[in-house]
This record gives C-alpha cells, sequence and structure tokens, in this order.
C-alpha cells in the first residue's frame, strides 16, 4: 500500500500532511507509530489527515495524530500548514477556509506575505470543559507536582493547556515536570504543560511539552493558551509576540467571548510515496 506524504514544518513543529480525499487511507495507530518514527519512518511530531467535510458550512475535516498513534483535538502550528497544503495541493482556490476538528470549527487564512493566520476559537476555562478536576473555575489552580506546588492556568483551545510562569525559560524543569504535568491525575484526558516566561507585556518566551509527542521545537495551540493566560492574570497586553525554540508566532485576543487569532509561517518540506510494511498493511 504506496501513501503519498508532504513534509511540512511551522516553526520546526514538523508534520506528515496526507490527502485523504484524493486517495482513500484511515490510518490506523500502528500506522501512525510508523510514519512518525524518526528512523525507520519519515518523521514527524504530528500526523494530519485532510478528509472531505462531514457537515455543511465547511471546506474540510482535519484529523490530527500525534506520533504516539493518539488521536487529539487540536493543533495549531499543524492548521497553519493544513491551510497552506490545501491551497497547494489544488483541493481549493480559497485563501480563507473553514475546518471542522475536533475541538471545534477553525479558520485559516493565508496571508499575502505567506503567514497563515488562523482564528483558533474562543479560549474556554471552566474545569468540565478542560476537563480538569477542580471544585470551581479560577484564574490560577495549585497543582501538586514532583512533591511541589506549582501554580497553572488551565485553558482550553480545543486541546488542553496547563500554563505555568517560569523566570527563565531556558532553565524551567520541561523534562522533569513535563511529564509529570501531562499524566496529572486531574487531568482525565492529560494535558499540554507550558513553561512561559514573560519578557515584557506584549512579549513572551515559551517552551511547551506536548500531551503525546513530548517536548517540541513549538506549539500553535500552546502559544495561544499562555498569551491567554497571561492576559487573564493581567501580565500580557494583546497583541503578544511568542518566542519559541522554532521561532516566533504572534497572538492577538480581545478577551471574554473573543476568538484567539494566531499568525505564523508554514512550509512545506517535502513531498514523498510511502510504502508501508506488510505486517503495516
Amino acid at each position: 500500500m504506496k501513501i503519498k506524504f508532504t513534509k511540512m514544518q511551522g516553526l520546526g513543529n514538523d508534520f506528515v500532511v496526507l490527502d485523504a480525499v484524493r486517495q482513500d487511507f484511515v490510518p490506523t495507530p500502528a500506522q501512525v507509530r510508523y510514519l512518525a518514527d524518526r528512523h525507520f519512518g519519515v518523521g514527524c511530531d504530528q500526523l494530519l489527515v485532510v478528509e472531505r467535510p462531514t457537515q455543511s458550512g465547511v471546506d474540510f475535516r482535519y484529523r490530527i495524530f500525534n506520533a504516539d498513534g493518539g488521536e487529539v483535538e487540536q493543533c495549531g502550528n499543524g492548521a497553519r500548514c493544513f491551510a497552506r497544503f490545501v491551497v497547494d495541493s489544488g483541493l481549493t482556490a480559497k485563501r480563507e477556509i473553514r475546518v471542522e476538528t475536533r475541538g471545534g470549527i477553525i479558520a485559516p487564512r493565508l496571508e499575502d506575505d505567506g503567514e497563515v493566520t488562523v482564528d483558533m476559537g474562543v479560549p474556554r476555562f471552566a474545569p468540565a470543559q478542560i476537563p480538569f478536576v477542580a471544585a470551581a473555575e479560577t484564574v490560577v489552580h495549585a497543582l501538586e507536582v514532583n512533591g511541589r506546588q506549582v501554580d497553572v492556568s488551565v485553558v482550553s483551545m480545543g486541546n488542553p493547556h496547563a500554563v505555568q510562569v517560569v523566570a527563565d525559560a531556558d532553565a524551567a524543569p520541561v523534562a522533569s515536570d513535563g511529564p509529570a504535568i501531562e499524566a496529572h491525575p486531574r487531568f482525565p484526558q492529560r494535558v499540554n504543560a507550558g513553561f512561559m516566561q514573560i519578557v515584557d507585556r506584549h512579549s513572551i518566551r515559551l517552551r511547551v511539552y506536548e500531551r503525546g509527542a513530548g517536548e517540541t521545537l513549538a506549539c500553535g495551540t500552546g502559544a495561544c493558551a499562555a498569551v491567554v493566560a497571561g492576559i487573564r492574570r493581567g501580565l500580557l497586553d494583546s497583541p503578544v509576540r511568542v518566542s519559541t525554540r522554532g521561532g516566533e508566532l504572534s497572538i492577538a485576543w480581545a478577551g471574554a467571548e473573543r476568538p484567539v487569532l494566531m499568525t505564523g509561517p508554514a512550509v512545506a518540506v517535502f513531498d514523498g510515496v510511502l510504502d508501508f510494511p506488510e505486517e503495516l498493511k
């Protein structure tokens, strides 16, 4: 079974993108893990699958699979790559599209300078919507992590995030606290752990330990969640420049019931054809 794919990246967060509109393919978890393997497969943080929509009023369905084979709700850097892919591959001539995801409808738009702006939807804070085990919604929650208390802001950007403020992003305990927060029992569907350093009121540095993928060079929804958390805590003003290890994003949020707007690059790296091993066909 030979499958055509495109390798893409957004700020170093890398993806294998599959066109399931013009070729018949529904990946199994084992196939996702093989594709994501950087030694035996193509190598990626996430697999993105382009499908026909299942509801009216949208252009495509967008499915996201982490490197461990699990399907997740949303991916911001992936959304930009998705938009770039469907235009460049001739699946649509529109410069602004509406896309259904497990986390809700998003609206990516290709800008004249080649970057992509994505309407990521309205952030959610109620514990049941994250989901997060808590008695009530507050701006900051205390979380027991590796024997000490960590203050986190919990935000859903279609997928769950726990964001903490750190003095120095480079020195943040991402390798130790990231896995502990991701698998914390108060997050029944696991969580993405963000480590945010405030540079000034319009600038942050950010590292994210992603659920099912580990630390990545950038996380689009993580950048959105961090900015939202910082604005709610009175530490930031929109718009905010988010510096990640893979590059920079611009995040804007007007507050309340307004959507978060994310702008950044999306780059095609190469095209290829993969023939799965017999045991995976």
